[in-house]
């Protein structure tokens, strides 16, 4: 029962409505199967796969609010749950912030779910550990990695009417491979909707191929160097600066978006929406239609969403905000959809041709361990790999 069917999913959160005796009440159903392969020392160590279907009800009364989840669909636990949510929110201080549902969106087709995906099973799973673990074995090296596979599905109602629902499919797969001597090490990741696009063989091999070629590594003298950052090195700092860029945070002068008046400076804005603070060649946006990474069209209120851009040749052109902040400020309400992406738009040339045009440069696989050190100027530390 961990995924169900848009009209079965109507027809179940219509009953958990029918029990609310809330102000409002909104139902956020969620389900999940999932699968994983993990191997570690060229041998299988864990398999399994997780089955789930969750269901969280929030009730409100004026400005009040309390949530309360359950896994179990009979009739009595449904009425529970709701009563449950209703007494917690009795209990909860006023929200100053506290916002109505919303009532009905239109959205836009999806296109998260790939069959393919959702077939997988034990023996993709068991190839794509043996795909890493028996060339690896031939050259006397150590293979460990992971992967998981996805089939999920997500449901919205509310007593104002509005319904979103939405299945999506997911595989990724991570694989170190390391020499026996520990001398050498190589990593790669891939991450796909569409299982049909993971080829695990030819991913285990650029980390096999990193770890021979990482065994002679010299040490590099301090100074300035051209690095070239892999999409796996580029997306951990890319995250961190999309989810960097709240509106809120830079209204009040806690982010690098916020604005500093010059002395004598009058009527000053309080971030720099529209102002340039990067090379022109970069442009930031999120896109649920996007044919690679493919989100829901509805953010966890069940706001519709579509393409937003955010940087837009070097320039701010959208903060992310809460229903609250956009309505204080007169401002575009800017959702995040479920499972939402960030897109930076960038040249043709390939990773092959990057390093082969660089006379002297390092090559960043990815990076760990990032933490925030300074949101006031997104300074962040973290480590190499």
């Amino acid at each position: 029962m961990s995924i169900i069917t848009e009209k079965e999913a109507k027809k179940l959160l219509k009953k958990v409505l029918a029990f609310s005796k809330a102000d409002e009440c909104e139902c956020n159903l969620n389900g999940q199967l999932t699968g994983n392969i993990r191997y570690a020392r060229n041998t299988v160590t864990t398999a399994g796969e997780v089955t789930d279907l969750t269901l969280a009800v929030q009730s409100t009364f004026g400005k009040k609010m309390g949530v309360a989840t359950i896994n179990e669909f009979d009739d009595a636990s449904l009425e529970k749950v709701v009563r449950r949510s209703e007494e917690l929110a009795r209990l909860a201080p006023d929200n100053p912030e506290m916002m109505p549902n919303l009532k009905p969106q239109k959205y836009s087709k999806m296109a998260t779910y790939f069959e393919s995906t959702a077939n997988v099973g034990p023996e993709f799973r068991a190839k794509a550990a043996d795909d890493g673990i028996t060339p690896s074995k031939k050259k006397n090296l150590v293979a460990s990695g992971f992967l998981t596979d996805s089939h999920t599905m997500t449901a919205v109602m509310n007593t104002n009417g509005l319904f979103a629902y939405n299945v999506a499919t997911n595989v990724s797969f991570s694989a170190t491979i390391r020499t026996a001597d520990g001398k050498g090490s190589g990593w790669v990741t891939r991450d796909y909707s569409d299982v049909n696009k993971m080829d695990t063989a030819k991913a285990s091999k650029i980390a096999i191929d990193k770890s021979i070629g990482s065994v002679d590594a010299k040490e590099m003298e301090p100074g300035k160097y051209t690095v070239i950052l892999e999409p796996a090195a580029s997306v951990g700092l890319l995250g961190r600066l999309v989810n960097a860029m709240g509106q809120r945070a830079a209204d009040e002068g806690r982010s690098f978006l916020s604005y500093k008046p010059k002395e004598g400076e009058k009527n000053p804005p309080k971030n720099k929406l529209g102002m340039k603070m990067f090379d022109e060649r970069v442009s930031i946006y999120s896109d649920p239609h996007h044919p690679e990474v493919p989100t829901a069209t509805f953010a966890g209120d069940g706001a519709a969403v579509e393409r937003t851009e955010w940087i837009k040749d070097g320039k701010i052109v959208n903060f992310q905000n809460s229903r609250y902040w956009a309505q204080k400020t007169g401002s575009k309400y800017n959702p995040t959809a479920i499972g939402g992406n960030w897109i930076m738009e960038g040249g043709n040339e390939s990773l092959e041709d990057m390093i082969k045009n660089t006379r002297r440069g390092i090559l960043v696989t990815r990076l760990w361990y990032i933490r925030q050190l300074d949101p006031q100027t997104l300074l962040q530390t973290g480590l190499t790999r």
